[in-house]
């Protein structure tokens, strides 16, 4: 989704990092359960790594209210079995990565200052709603090599040139204008740079929770929230991770579902929990007839079988289910 200026990090299925992750910058260490083998982050940058494994194509949320922290206040009871879940999610070898090589493009994002970096990741952010990896990188690229990846350049260019280069991300002419609109305010209020705080960038147009979280986590190293996307949504309610305040009813939105999430899941797990159930969401737990037969985990789903094309899928639960 994102051929940004961090080099991807692919990390093995079978590890999920636990980090703890502030507003600076500055090295970190990542520690893993004792289950799996510790890994060293020596550097900022391989922390940024680590991060960019948030990416995945994203179905925008906009008009939706955002849930600040007072929503999170209250600490729900977390669900039996949810670490068992995601250990055996990671041995499925399900994360999201992209394969395509976009060396090319890394190095060039590398080379950008601070300020133009981050405006760099809000901008790819925004094309990558509802577009495919491939296309939005292609369409960053494409701006990165007219010279039109700051907001003083978006600002000057013609609103036509941005759509042709755009094109054909999705709603393309929405985005053009929203680009130029983003681009205008950033010049006025933030000196060229991007908003620092989720509020601010929900103020934005076009951009709604799952992107402002994403551009926190990326642009400023800073992780305010889980990125929450269908596949995210959706899994965690077949999972009976999440229900609506007050009821057992699952959540419509997926800013719901972040709320609700957040409400238990450790913070060490917010950032490693949206590839991991990404990779998952497209291979395995699909939307449309989900692969309950092939699952290493559906032993703990109460959604397991239910929406699979052939019932008879049932009788091969208890056989498939290996112990994790």
């Amino acid at each position: 989704m994102f051929g940004l200026c961090i080099k991807l990090f692919l990390i093995s299925a079978t590890t999920r990092t636990r980090s703890c992750f502030s507003s600076k910058i500055h090295p970190v260490s990542v520690i893993v359960t004792k289950k799996r083998p510790k890994i060293s982050v020596q550097t900022q940058t391989e922390h940024q790594k680590i991060l960019m494994l948030c990416q995945i194509p994203t179905h925008e949320i906009e008009g939706f209210a955002y849930k600040g922290a007072n929503e999170l206040a209250h600490h729900s009871e977390s669900p039996a079995y949810w670490e068992k879940v995601l250990e055996g999610i990671g041995k499925m070898k399900c994360v999201a990565y992209d394969p395509v090589d976009t060396m090319e493009w890394d190095k060039a994002g590398d080379n950008l200052p601070p300020k133009e970096r981050r405006f760099a990741v809000l901008a790819s952010s925004l094309l990558s709603s509802q577009t495919k990896e491939h296309v939005t990188r292609g369409a960053t690229r494409r701006l990165h090599e007219n010279g039109l990846l700051t907001a003083d350049a978006i600002e000057k260019a013609d609103e036509e040139t941005i759509r042709k280069l755009i094109y054909p991300v999705g709603f393309y002419s929405r985005k053009a204008s929203n680009l130029k609109k983003i681009a205008n305010i950033c010049l006025m209020k933030y000196d060229g740079d991007i908003p620092s705080s989720i509020e601010e960038l929900l103020l934005l147009p076009g951009v709604g929770p799952k992107i402002s979280h994403l551009v926190m986590i990326l642009g400023w190293n800073n992780v305010q929230g889980i990125c929450v996307d269908t596949h995210v949504h959706r899994i965690c309610n077949r999972l009976g991770w999440v229900s609506r305040s007050a009821s057992k009813q699952k959540t419509l939105m997926p800013e719901e579902t972040r709320v609700a999430l957040q409400r238990w899941l450790p913070r060490e797990e917010w950032v490693p929990i949206n590839p991991l159930l990404v990779g998952f969401g497209r291979k395995i737990c699909t939307p449309l007839w989900p692969h309950c037969a092939e699952c290493a985990v559906s032993r703990f789903c109460p959604s397991a079988f239910k929406d699979t094309p052939n019932s008879s899928f049932k009788s091969k639960k208890s056989a498939l289910n290996k112990k994790l």
